[in-house]
């Protein structure tokens, strides 16, 4: 019987090792995964994604129906208590609702209108800046890469950049061409550009 038991468990031992070893990460394939960054790029840097990725708490007005870039007018900021949704009395929905307004340049809207969490700003940033912040799990809102793909397809206020109102342009492609850019840079390993 003892024989039976020591001779299953170098059998199961190593079968179990080998199901419990981590996964690898892809092979990094920088002229397949380049190409597909700068998709995202071309989306995360535009002014329906970026305005709202801002580090000194004012969202922006930006885009070629603005002119000049302008912060948000009525003193708009991320709100004391660090939410993102606005200070008391002037949170992002006393505007901002959950659709856009009819009228030409109206208060945009969207389910949970709100500044992006402050560890997540990249107004400015360079491709090399985003793309390094984006594989970063301190500065991602916690996400593994293929939960910023899914984040990027799914929530209804990353969506508004594609269908954002009257009067304003969107986001290049659609929420669903930047999930799968996504999920091919991804699989090339994740290459972030030089500098």
């Amino acid at each position: 019987m003892l024989t039976v038991a020591v001779s299953l468990m170098l059998t199961v031992g190593p079968a179990l090792a080998q199901e419990a070893a981590p996964e690898q990460p892809p092979a990094v394939d920088r002229e397949a995964g380049l190409p597909e960054w700068e998709k995202v790029f071309a989306v995360f840097s535009h002014p329906r994604c970026a305005n709202c990725h801002v580090a000194d708490e004012h969202p922006r007005w930006s885009g070629p129906h603005y002119g000049e870039t302008r912060i948000h007018a009525f003193n708009v900021t991320r709100g004391t208590d660090g939410s993102g949704f606005g200070n008391p009395g002037l949170r992002c929905t006393t505007c901002h609702f959950e659709s856009n307004s009819s009228k030409l340049h109206g208060p945009p809207g969207a389910p949970l209108w709100h500044l992006a969490p402050a560890e997540m700003v990249w107004w400015q940033k360079s491709s090399a800046e985003i793309c390094a912040q984006i594989k970063d799990p301190e500065r991602n809102g916690d996400r593994t890469l293929e939960e910023v793909a899914e984040h990027v397809r799914d929530d209804p206020l990353v969506g508004w950049g594609w269908t954002p109102g009257p009067g304003r342009e969107p986001a290049p492609g659609s929420a669903e061409e930047t999930f799968a850019a996504l999920e091919r840079w991804r699989a090339a390993g994740a290459p972030c550009p030089e500098g």
